[in-house]
């Protein structure tokens, strides 16, 4: 059944998210003064600091901030951990942070400046629930499907939601979660695609 999906998660399959949520805790232990030399900045970007590029997605404005993602990281690793390999999760990091990256670059002008973890984590979303239409195309599925496509809707529509933007002492982005999906999507089809040749041989 396809409600079996949330109650299959093993425990091996936690230590890439609990990993990665702890090096975003982490990071945040940095002095204050680290943020402005790790976040995203164009001018700076187009000057040769392409760091940046990797360590905007890692640092956080404050902690309700940081305490967001990570509850989305270990959300999402709840739901769709299991469906890829490390190395599969690690093109899909990459897929989706190259997306956002290139869309700020190409397409936001205006966008000073931008950090958080969040554009990357809608990628790894879009990529498990590719995963997910995969293996089966279930009326559950599609729901789960829908809300994520109205969500990214809403926020070009009408804004942030609500109940995240009120607990956050800065703008969200929500561009980047748009080209962090497509990243994590475009990742996810490939990596289904590679999947499904490789069954053939």
């Amino acid at each position: 059944m396809a409600l079996q999906r949330l109650f299959r998660f093993r425990a091996a399959a936690a230590a890439l998210p609990v990993a990665l949520a702890a090096v975003l805790a982490g990071i945040y232990l940095l002095p204050p003064a680290a943020i402005p030399v790790l976040r995203y900045e164009r001018a700076a970007v187009l000057a040769g600091e392409a760091w940046r590029l990797v360590t905007a997605h890692l640092v956080h404005g404050d902690a309700p901030h940081l305490w967001w993602n990570v509850a989305g990281v270990l959300l999402v690793g709840v739901l769709f951990a299991r469906e890829y390999s490390p190395r599969q999760w690690l093109v899909v990091l990459i897929a989706s942070t190259v997306a956002i990256d290139l869309g700020f670059l190409l397409f936001e002008p205006g966008l000073e400046w931008y950090l958080g973890f969040s554009g990357v984590l809608h990628g790894c979303a879009a990529a498990g629930l590719v995963a997910w239409l995969r293996e089966e195309r279930d009326p559950f599925t599609w729901l789960v499907v829908a809300v994520f496509a109205a969500k990214l809707a809403w926020e070009h529509a009408v804004g942030p939601l609500p109940f995240t933007s009120q607990s956050l002492s800065m703008p969200v982005i929500h561009e980047a979660h748009t080209y962090g999906a497509i990243g994590g999507l475009v990742a996810g089809l490939w990596l289904t695609r590679r999947t499904a040749g490789r069954a053939r041989l």
